[in-house]
């Protein structure tokens, strides 16, 4: 994902390129998208003036000035060992301790003088986000990321143990940054008869919940095997009404070649 994991440019898998790069780095810019954080029914961060930090291996972090955030809900707290300022964000008898943080020295010395007296906001600690007037799932979105989905006639086929349990030449191929290629095939494509609807959803700001699948073959159950988009996102509506497998769980093949990541 982004600029800084996986196949990215400041990845470690990362391609090549015709200059030296050093294996560790930081970029950051200016994000002038509106974003609003919202705990127990009020707006606490309201901010048009952030900056989105990348640094190698890590996910972006989204930092806002401290006067974006309304004073009367921030409590300050004691320094932590890595002597980083924080306050808890007490809204009625709604509190979420240590939710807003202090860029530190290090942080401040990478990105100069951009995160003097900046903070961040704990993504998960926060009842909801919106970007502009859009709602945001499981972390902030990244500009760099990508989602792509295209039709394509490549033949896949699903194994457990002998038994073929899908197979399809019409799947839908999802490309996202920094990812290995996902095929999702159509439910019609796909024994259905031998999936359990699970309790697990995972959440992706790119792509929609991801509800998954137990598959049960012989007596022999896999847990969350497999995973589709019941209420896509824009970029991934093309992968609507299928399916996609893991392939550490089971046997995928595409045009006669294992699948293994």
């Amino acid at each position: 994902m982004s600029l800084t994991l996986g196949q990215a440019p400041f990845g470690a898998e990362r391609g090549s390129f015709d200059f030296p790069v050093p294996n560790h780095v930081h970029y950051w810019e200016p994000w002038p998208r509106r974003m609003r954080a919202v705990l127990a029914g009020q707006t606490v961060l309201d901010s048009r003036r952030g900056i989105a930090f990348h640094e190698s291996g890590k996910l972006p972090v989204h930092w806002y000035p401290l006067e974006d955030l309304s004073e009367d809900f921030l409590v300050p707290e004691k320094p932590d060992n890595d002597g980083a300022k924080r306050w808890s964000i007490s809204v009625g008898k709604v509190l979420a301790p240590g939710a807003v943080t202090a860029a530190t020295s290090y942080q401040s010395d990478a990105g100069g003088s951009a995160l003097d007296g900046f903070v961040t906001v704990d993504f998960a600690a926060m009842d909801c986000w919106f970007e502009e007037d859009e709602p945001v799932y499981a972390h902030v979105r990244d500009s760099y990321h990508r989602v792509d989905v295209r039709e394509s006639s490549r033949s896949v086929v699903v194994r457990q143990g002998e038994m073929i349990i899908a197979e399809s030449t019409r799947p839908k191929l999802l490309f996202e940054t920094g990812l290995p290629v996902c095929y999702y095939l159509p439910f019609a494509d796909v024994r259905l008869g031998l999936f359990e609807r699970s309790d697990t959803v995972s959440e992706c700001p790119y792509k929609g919940d991801g509800q998954h699948w137990h598959l049960d073959t012989d007596g022999v159950r896999i847990t969350d095997a497999a995973w589709s988009l019941p209420h896509p996102l824009p970029e991934a509506l093309g992968a609507g009404e299928h399916i996609c497998f893991y392939p550490d769980k089971v046997h995928i093949e595409v045009d006669g070649e294992r699948v293994t990541t």
